[in-house]
């Protein structure tokens, strides 16, 4: 069983009476009312600057009841009669093109000393210099030094025997001795250190 009731403010509400499963039939609902829609954002608060529903009245947050004025105001123009005007507007141009200038130079200029720093500081005591070398080539340059100084830590029975068969291979002229001593110890050391014949 169905009544209507109506509420103070006149809107009227169907209600429903629970009946057992047997006699329950279907009933048509209204859909729900909508509220007025809203209107968007007006201007911001003079006082706090928080933006807020046009349709209210004061601020939520500091219930002031002034907005923002939607004109701006310009500023006057400067009469060309008053000299004093005039000199005060060309200097306030000046000082802005200084001031602008002085801003771009200084983030135009690179400090090389400061942005290639070196990555071994305890070779330096003290400043720095830019770099004149880029890092492939220098780790290029580190690699041929390991080699070469690991060439030199060559095992001294090894070194022995280098220069044995270098004597004993032509013992025909013993002047020569010394000499086929030396080219066969230095070819040795290029081999290990990659250096090519030269």
């Amino acid at each position: 069983m169905n009544s209507i009731i109506s509420t103070p403010s006149g809107k009227p509400i169907t209600q429903i009476a629970v009946q057992p499963q047997s006699q329950v039939r279907p009933t048509s609902v209204a859909p729900p009312q909508l509220g007025p829609k809203r209107l968007g954002y007006g201007l911001p608060c003079a006082k706090c600057k928080t933006y807020y529903s046009a349709d209210l009245k004061a601020c939520p947050v500091c219930k002031s009841l002034e907005r923002v004025n939607p004109k701006t105001v310009s500023a006057p123009p400067v009469s060309s009669s008053d000299p004093d005007a005039v000199a005060l507007e060309e200097e306030r141009e000046r000082f802005l093109r200084e001031f602008k200038a002085g801003v771009y130079a200084s983030h135009a200029q690179i400090k090389a000393a400061a942005s290639f720093r070196c990555s071994k500081d305890e070779n330096h005591h003290g400043g720095y210099e830019p770099a004149a070398v880029c890092q492939p080539c220098y780790d290029r340059t580190q690699q041929r030094a390991d080699r070469m100084e690991a060439a030199l830590h060559i095992d001294l029975k090894e070194a022995a025997k280098v220069i044995y068969d270098a004597v004993w291979s032509d013992p025909s002229d013993p002047a020569k001795t010394y000499v086929n001593a030396a080219q066969a110890i230095l070819t040795e050391l290029r081999k290990r250190a990659g250096i090519g014949a030269g």
